[in-house]
C-alpha cells in the first residue's frame, strides 16, 4: 500500500506543475487578446480614410473599370489562396479550422478547372502543406501572435506581384483570404474573402442626407489615375493586415480558451487522485490496524 500512496502522490505533484504552466498561459493569452484588440481598434480610421480616398479617385478616374486589379479575367486558370494560421500550438482547433476551410475553397476551386496556389501564414499551416508535398507560393511564419504592418506589406507585395504577372509567366487570376475573424471572447469564425480582383459598387451619394453638407470636390495632381494606382495596392496590403490582426486576437482567444479548460481537467484529475491516495492511505491504515490487533491476539493466545 505504501508504493501505491507514493505514486498517487507523485502524480498529484505532476498534475499540479501541469496546471501552474496551463494557468500561467491563461492569464497571457488574457492579456494578449486586450492587445490585439488595441491594434485591431487603432487600424480602423486609417482604412476608413484609406476606403474613402479611393472613392474619391475611383469616381474621378477616366475608367476604373479597366483598372488591372479591378478587372475580371476573361479566364480563371489560377487562384492563390492565403491560409492564416498560428505559430505555435496549444490553441485548440485554430489552426485545423483555418486548414479545413482552405482546403474545401481549394476543391471548390479544382472542380470549377481553377489551380490554387497556397500562400500560408504561421508554422502550423507550412508543415502541414509541406507534409503533405503541396507546393507553396510563400511562406511566412514568426510573427502570427504580434503581426505588424511591415509582414502584411511583405505579404502583399508578394500577392501583388504574383498577381500582375502575366498568365504566361506563371501569374494568378484571383487571390483569396482565409481568415479566422475575431467577433468576441467567445465566438471566432473562419471566413473566406475575396481580395482580388475588387469589386467596385456604384453608389449614388445624397448631399442632403446626413449634415446636409454638400458633397466635396476634388483635385488630382497629377491625376485621379495615378492616385488609384498609388492607394489599391496599400488597401490589400491593409486587407491583409486586417487579417492577421484579426487572426492574432482569434488565436489568443482560443489558446486562452484551450488553456482554461487544461487548468479545469487538471483540477478534476488533482481531485479524483486526492480522493484514491486518501482511499490509499485509509486502506494501509486499516491493514496496519489488523495486523497489530492479530499480533496481539496471538500472543494473547499463546
Amino acid at each position: 500500500m505504501g508504493a501505491q500512496l507514493r505514486v498517487f502522490r507523485r502524480r498529484i505533484k505532476s498534475v499540479q506543475a501541469t496546471k501552474k504552466i496551463t494557468k500561467a498561459m491563461e492569464l497571457i493569452a488574457s492579456s494578449r487578446i486586450v492587445k490585439a484588440q488595441q491594434r485591431l481598434e487603432a487600424s480602423g480610421p486609417y482604412l476608413q480614410q484609406l476606403t474613402q480616398a479611393i472613392s474619391a479617385a475611383a469616381s474621378h478616374a477616366s475608367d476604373i473599370a479597366n483598372h488591372p486589379l479591378v478587372r475580371d479575367p476573361e479566364v480563371r486558370d489560377r487562384a492563390a489562396v492565403l491560409v492564416i494560421t498560428a505559430d505555435r500550438g496549444l490553441a485548440g482547433a485554430y489552426s485545423a479550422n483555418a486548414i479545413r476551410e482552405a482546403a474545401g475553397l481549394t476543391r471548390l476551386l479544382n472542380e470549377q478547372g481553377v489551380t490554387v496556389t497556397p500562400y500560408v501564414v504561421g508554422r502550423k499551416g507550412v508543415a502541414w502543406f509541406r507534409f503533405r508535398g503541396v507546393t507553396m507560393g510563400g511562406e511566412y511564419t514568426g510573427f502570427t501572435d504580434q503581426p505588424t504592418y511591415a509582414d502584411a506589406r511583405r505579404i502583399g507585395d508578394d500577392l501583388l506581384e504574383a498577381f500582375l504577372t502575366p498568365e504566361s509567366e506563371g501569374g494568378i487570376d484571383e487571390i483569396h483570404l482565409v481568415y479566422t475573424h475575431f467577433t468576441n471572447m467567445a465566438v471566432q469564425q473562419v471566413r473566406v474573402r475575396r481580395a482580388l480582383p475588387l469589386e467596385v459598387v456604384d453608389e449614388v451619394v445624397d448631399s442632403s442626407a446626413g449634415d446636409g453638407l454638400p458633397f466635396p470636390l476634388y483635385e488630382f495632381e497629377p491625376g485621379a489615375d495615378l492616385v488609384l494606382d498609388a492607394l489599391l495596392p496599400r488597401y490589400i496590403d491593409h486587407a491583409v493586415y486586417t487579417a492577421l490582426l484579426m487572426s492574432a486576437a482569434s488565436e489568443h482567444a482560443a489558446r486562452r480558451r484551450a488553456m482554461k479548460s487544461a487548468t479545469d481537467n487538471a483540477e478534476d484529475l488533482i481531485r479524483s487522485l486526492t480522493r484514491q491516495a486518501n482511499q490509499a492511505r485509509q486502506a494501509e491504515i486499516t491493514q496496519e490496524i489488523s495486523e497489530i490487533v492479530g499480533g496481539a491476539d496471538a500472543l494473547a493466545s499463546a
